[in-house]
């Protein structure tokens, strides 16, 4: 679940002003225009050319070079207005480009992008590093931070303020020339390695396993559609197959009772990046941490894992991990009384086997059914893609006030990419794009994208957000059926797009979800949220034969089990969490990551019947650039807030009580970063987030005082 943002993707803009020189060298170039159309104007997706992108990134950056020049060149003593507030309006053009280029990166990748992208990426990592050294620009920023001016600025510019300059200040702007060399070397060559990373994951998720008639029996009619489905995508007809892709892998782990190919399927998707040829990234993941090491010791930091928290809302590392622990041995307690009842249902079927991580999925849906009566492949005929679309779009209006109308006309990059006006009281607000199926070249997972964001600096700019998913596409006119986890993952990344569409900020630096790592995670999985409430398990949880709504009977199944599997689904993502943060807090060692991996897994008493939910050498969220390196654990810390804020909710009586909801748009939603996260949350809740919530919420026992 992955947000790509494009904010930090220079580290030194966030929008562009008068000067264009490069734009007349390429007028033709349609990607260096500014939007235009409705709405405000936006991206001419349908103008996109591979062939452009290099030529655009290179005029783009030596315009936003040359508006850089134009804020140093100014012979006034510098001012929030001449220096921090230029800076903020300028790079706008880049900024676009950024979009078009990571959007084309994660959605429509091809051999043909990806050389241009392994060739550019250094460049855009270099130009980046090019401006935060400038050291003209980092004087004038220093002298409005260390003035008299800072005292008389608005809280919003304060706080523009204090993050251009320490966010300056963490990428060496005050190093000697040779350590600011080096640096700068540093990032342009993990820049290399990152699109390395990316292009050998990509291929390896773009591998499928055939399956036979007997590979399909007993799955359900959905899935043999799926499989079939994906086989027709690659001109396979009359076949059947699993994309190496969590999307398609889960669910045929699920409910394949085929043990052999469960455990062909789940050895093809662990094994990506981890097979000793072309596309295995553990060298890239070794050179990958020492340079991040390295890098961190010439910033002045003990370890990686110290620079990237010091600007989180866990502030330290040592902060991060105390929340890891306590959570860790209730999880993995409750992993070991589920595998023991699933090991009972082997050994009453006389399996003659132990329970294996190929296993875990199949039976677990086995003990839920045993203890709770619930078969969650009964829910899935009532989870269609497109009702629960609708609901997303009633909760929100509820909470939010929010209205959403389809457009058309609107360019997009893929015939299945659709788009929705957002209006409130009838004003607009941006617009939705969204992207649900899988195809090649198009990253797995499921992500949130701001193609411009929230301001009203110079002028009020609305927000374009979208969602990205990787369902299976069925057959024309077909049903698209998902499970409960995904309609999750859907509320859940809506969220995002909702944290960016709420905005309500002036400057853009510090627009919707351009907030902590630790903290960007909070709305959106407090947004999972509001898919069990009964308002919406009601009208758009309905069967998609009948139209009837979900019975009464499986609702009150899954409310009952909410907690069960709360052990597996909390121990394979902070296993992930604790190796990404114990391999950046490792230092200046050479890692072996397979070892570090097996060795640390050991030693934390992993339970062999599972894995991480990412293993190292497929960790894109760490490895395919700095987002979430040493930051993974932010989805517990996030969810230790989404748990406390819910309670506020049922506290109110209601998960729509008014009064509750517009408190949490006044103080959060709407907030951006114009304000510390911390006192973001004091503000709505009225104290600091305490870990009970969490606990109770995954029936996990709750530490005294909590």
């Amino acid at each position: 679940m992955k947000r790509r943002t494009f904010l930090a993707a220079s580290a030194a803009f966030t929008a562009a002003a008068a000067v264009q020189p490069a734009l007349a060298k390429t007028p033709e170039n349609p990607m260096l225009a500014p939007y235009t159309g409705p709405f405000g104007g936006v991206p001419a997706w349908d103008k996109v050319v591979v062939a452009d992108f290099k030529p655009a990134l290179e005029a783009a950056m030596e315009q936003a070079w040359a508006e850089i020049e134009v804020i140093t060149a100014n012979k006034a003593a510098p001012t929030f207005e001449n220096t921090i507030a230029a800076y903020e309006d300028s790079g706008r053009t880049l900024d676009r480009l950024y979009r078009y280029f990571y959007v084309w990166s994660g959605n429509m990748s091809s051999p043909e992008f990806q050389a241009v992208e392994a060739e550019m990426s250094p460049k855009l990592s270099a130009f980046g590093d090019r401006v935060t050294q400038n050291q003209a620009l980092f004087n004038r920023i220093e002298a409005v931070y260390n003035s008299p001016e800072k005292a008389k600025l608005s809280p919003e510019q304060q706080r523009v303020l204090w993050l251009r300059y320490t966010g300056f200040v963490r990428q060496g702007a005050k190093l000697e020339a040779g350590p600011k060399a080096r640096v700068a070397a540093i990032n342009e060559e993990l820049a290399g390695l990152y699109t390395k990373f990316n292009a050998n994951q990509l291929a390896d998720e773009d591998t499928y396993i055939e399956l036979t008639a007997a590979d399909l029996a007993g799955l359900p009619e959905s899935l043999v559609a799926a499989a079939r489905s994906s086989a027709t995508e690659r001109k396979l007809e009359g076949k059947a197959i699993i994309v190496n892709t969590r999307s398609s892998v889960d669910p045929y782990l699920t409910y394949s009772p085929v043990r052999a190919t469960r455990e062909k399927v789940w050895r093809a998707f662990v094994s990506r990046g981890d097979n000793g040829g072309p596309t295995d990234n553990n060298a890239i993941i070794t050179r990958i941490l020492k340079l991040r090491a390295e890098r961190a010791k010439l910033l002045g930091y003990p370890t990686h894992a110290h620079w990237r928290l010091e600007d989180s809302m866990a502030k330290t590392p040592e902060r991060a991990m105390e929340l890891m622990e306590a959570v860790w041995p209730p999880a993995i307690a409750a992993v070991k009384r589920d595998v023991a009842d699933m090991q009972a249902i082997i050994d009453a079927e006389k399996g003659g086997f132990k329970l294996a991580p190929w296993d875990y999925r199949f039976y677990s849906e086995k003990v839920r059914k045993a203890r709770y009566d619930l078969d969650l492949n009964e829910v899935k005929p009532y989870l269609q893609l497109e009702k629960l679309r609708e609901g997303m779009f009633w909760a929100a209006g509820q909470l939010f006030g929010f209205q959403f109308k389809p457009v058309t006309g609107v360019p997009v990059f893929h015939p299945d990419v659709r788009v929705w006006e957002v209006s409130r009281a009838g004003k607009n607000i941006g617009l939705w794009y969204f992207d649900p199926y899988a195809r090649q070249g198009k990253q797995s997972g499921a992500w949130m994208t701001d193609y411009r964001t929230q301001e009203t600096f110079r002028k009020p700019i609305t927000t374009l957000v979208s969602n990205n998913s990787n369902f299976i596409k069925g057959v024309p006119g077909e049903t698209v059926l998902i499970s409960w986890d995904d309609a999750e993952t859907l509320f859940h990344e809506f969220g995002h797009a909702l944290h960016g569409l709420n905005s309500a900020v002036v400057y853009p630096s510090v627009s919707g979800t351009s907030v902590a790592r630790d903290y960007v995670e909070f709305p959106s999985q407090l947004n999972e949220r509001w898919l069990s409430t009964p308002e919406v398990m009601k009208q758009f949880v309905v069967h998609y034969k009948t139209g009837e709504p979900i019975p009464q009977a499986l609702v009150d199944k899954i409310s009952k089990a909410k907690t069960f599997n709360q052990g597996f689904t909390t121990t394979e993502a902070l296993a992930s969490a604790l190796i990404d943060m114990k391999l950046h807090l490792a230092g200046d060692v050479t890692i072996d990551p397979d070892r570090f991996e097996r060795e640390e897994l050991a030693k934390l008493g992993m339970p062999e019947e599972l894995v991480m939910r990412h293993r190292t050498p497929q960790f894109g969220h760490v490895f395919s650039g700095d987002g979430y390196s040493a930051g993974y654990y932010s989805y517990l810390w996030a969810d230790t807030l989404t748990a406390d804020c819910w309670e506020a909710f049922m506290e109110a009586g209601s998960a729509y009580d008014k009064a509750t909801a517009k408190r949490l748009h006044d103080t959060i939603m709407s907030q951006g970063n114009r304000k510390d996260p911390a006192q973001q949350f004091r503000d709505f809740r009225g104290r600091d987030p305490k870990i009970g919530a969490l606990m109770r919420d995954r029936g996990f026992p709750v530490p005294e005082g909590a």
